[in-house]
């Protein structure tokens, strides 16, 4: 044992010198660095006529659309809070992809684009960055109503009516710009640098505000031993998601292969598997429900009294729906189980293994190839999903637990930034894995 932690130590670091002592990776590494750095410089640019310390203010309320704009601020980075152009993040765009995917099974003519190869998947890809804009506009007009609902904005002074009509559309344009600006960006980080860039450019938002979280916690009074609590708890969870996250089930697949040798043909066997992960569905079913149940308070919040007058009706739904309800946790662990089920089963239709196995002469051992094949890997693919889905609600309402066994109310604990973060690291580190195996060194993950 001692042996093997001697030895891992400076095999992690070898692959860290090999990584830089390579010319190309090294390059590809700068880049990506330099990329995110340029974004963190964008996180601080503040739009036209924006009152970046009201911000502030309100985000230190307390108030439960308070801790929904912090939960915005945190994935952004801290572009919330700056009052920044690129305060909504790529989150228009990721919205944008989810639509895609789920309008590609459904449309004729997208399915018949998505089997082009490498031209349909730039069209497709084409065809989410134009519904980028609308979408990227829709909720930045959204961002602004709300924010005006709460006393950021003077009354009246946003619409697309009177004098508000300039300012309203120069802010809404450049937070649009400020979206699609990080997205080219996350483009070029996919394209000369390492990794995905898009899911790197939320990974430095989310890691660039955990500091800041955590000094918030620290400050807080008489929360010291909390913060301990919330710390240790945030570790069990996070090794928890990395658990997770790399689990799967292997189902045996034999292949039959012919081999000529001698003028005569002899039939071999060839054996692999097919990893079938137990959290298929990654981090999508979160982002759903999230987004289901985060669609009554915002609507509510345009129609609600502004503070100082008597509350009406759509403050009440305001607060039903607020991450304050205990009702907001019980509807979002199982709405996160009720869409995990149906986004995995999405997912797994689409790849039509069982005709695709059959397709290239394999099959799984005592198991017809085809259609019983299909529907021996449906039965798999279900049972394992109730354990990917069970840990992604648990992960989904883990704030709430966290929050009432510490009583650190100051911090939120991230729980999709938790699962994008572990996500993100991992694939990072397996890209850097293969670029290392290319050049016959020993990678980090071995």
């Amino acid at each position: 044992m001692t042996q093997e932690r001697r030895d891992t130590r400076p095999k992690l670091l070898q692959a860290m010198i090999d990584a830089f002592g390579q010319a190309d990776l090294r390059k590809k590494i700068l880049i990506t660095l330099g990329l995110l750095v340029i974004f963190r410089f964008v996180a601080h640019v503040p739009m036209p006529g924006a009152d970046v310390e009201a911000m502030r203010e309100f985000l230190g309320g307390g108030s439960s659309v308070g801790a929904l704009v912090g939960m915005m601020d945190l994935f952004s980075g801290g572009a919330m809070r700056n009052m920044s152009i690129a305060a909504m993040g790529v989150y228009p765009y990721i919205t944008a992809v989810i639509i895609m995917q789920l309008m590609v099974p459904v449309i004729p003519r997208l399915q018949a684009i998505a089997r082009e190869g490498e031209a349909g998947r730039a069209r497709i890809n084409l065809y989410t960055h134009w519904l980028t804009v609308p979408l990227a506009a829709l909720q930045g007009y959204g961002q602004l109503i709300m924010l005006q609902g709460q006393g950021i904005f003077p009354a009246n002074s946003i619409g697309f009516s009177g004098d508000a009509l300039i300012p309203t559309v120069t802010m809404v344009l450049a937070m649009t710009a400020g979206t699609m600006f990080l997205v080219w960006l996350g483009e070029l980080i996919t394209e000369y640098g390492i990794g995905n860039g898009i899911s790197l450019i939320i990974f430095a938002g989310i890691v660039a505000s955990l500091p800041e979280m955590i000094g918030r916690g620290y400050l807080a009074g008489g929360e010291l031993w909390g913060l301990f609590i919330f710390l240790g708890l945030a570790l069990a969870i996070l090794v928890t998601i990395v658990i997770f996250t790399e689990a799967h089930r292997r189902i045996p697949v034999q292949y039959a292969r012919s081999l000529y040798r001698g003028g005569r043909m002899y039939r071999q066997s060839g054996g692999t598997h097919i990893p079938i992960r137990v959290n298929s569905a990654g981090m999508i079913p979160v982002i759903f429900a999230m987004a289901l149940l985060i669609f009554p308070g915002v609507v509510a919040s345009f129609f609600a009294a502004p503070p100082g007058e008597a509350a009406n009706f759509a403050n009440t739904i305001q607060n039903l729906f607020s991450s304050t309800s205990g009702l907001y946790w019980a509807m979002y662990f199982f709405l996160v189980l009720g869409f995990t089920f149906f986004y995995a089963m999405i997912i797994f239709q689409q790849q039509n293994l069982g005709e695709t196995l059959q397709r290239q002469g394999a099959f799984v051992p005592g198991i017809r190839p085809g259609r019983t094949t299909q529907q021996f890997l449906n039965r798999v693919i279900t049972r394992i999903t109730w354990g990917g889905a069970l840990f992604l609600a648990f992960v989904a309402i883990s704030p709430f637990i966290v929050q009432n066994i510490t009583g650190v109310q100051v911090l939120i604990l991230p729980s999709i930034g938790m699962l994008i973060v572990v996500g993100v690291a991992l694939d990072t580190m397996r890209q850097l894995e293969a670029q290392l195996m290319m050049r016959r060194y020993e990678g980090f993950l071995k």
